[in-house]
């Protein structure tokens, strides 16, 4: 429940993956902060490539290029870079079927970097994208 805002009060920005923002905010500059901060994008992209609210082909298709030349300036670990790539990839075409095993192989490979609320946030992802087995198994 929201407090009363006064009228021209600007209203809270909310996040749709509040625990990878928060998580982002607190994390080391360098690889962590940017590991993470990926992984935020790709959860934001692939929400937005399911549902009855998914984007259209084409908007998604031009967000998931600016996304990948996004990335391609960010430190992330090797092990990490091909699979974050490959889910934000994934989420610009029409078929949207691999996502759930990609989120899987993205969260398996950045476990490191994640905190126990990320990891629920993004277990709660997986199985909106239909599946019954959380991220981290």
């Amino acid at each position: 429940m929201q407090p009363n805002l006064p009228p021209y009060a600007v209203p809270p920005t909310e996040f749709r993956f509040p625990a990878l923002a928060a998580l982002a905010g607190r994390a080391q500059l360098g690889g962590d902060r940017e590991a993470v901060l990926a992984l935020y994008l790709a959860a934001r992209l692939v929400q937005d490539s399911i549902g009855p609210s998914s984007l259209t082909d084409a908007a998604r298709a031009e967000r998931t290029a600016a996304a990948k030349t996004w990335l391609s300036t960010l430190a992330l670990p090797a092990a990490f870079r091909p699979t974050i790539t490959r889910l934000v990839e994934n989420t610009g075409g029409a078929d949207t079927s691999s996502l759930q095993d990609d989120l899987r192989a993205v969260v398996g490979s950045a476990r490191g970097y994640l905190d126990i609320q990320s990891q629920a946030e993004l277990d709660r992802l997986v199985k909106a994208l239909g599946g019954n087995q959380p991220a981290s198994a």
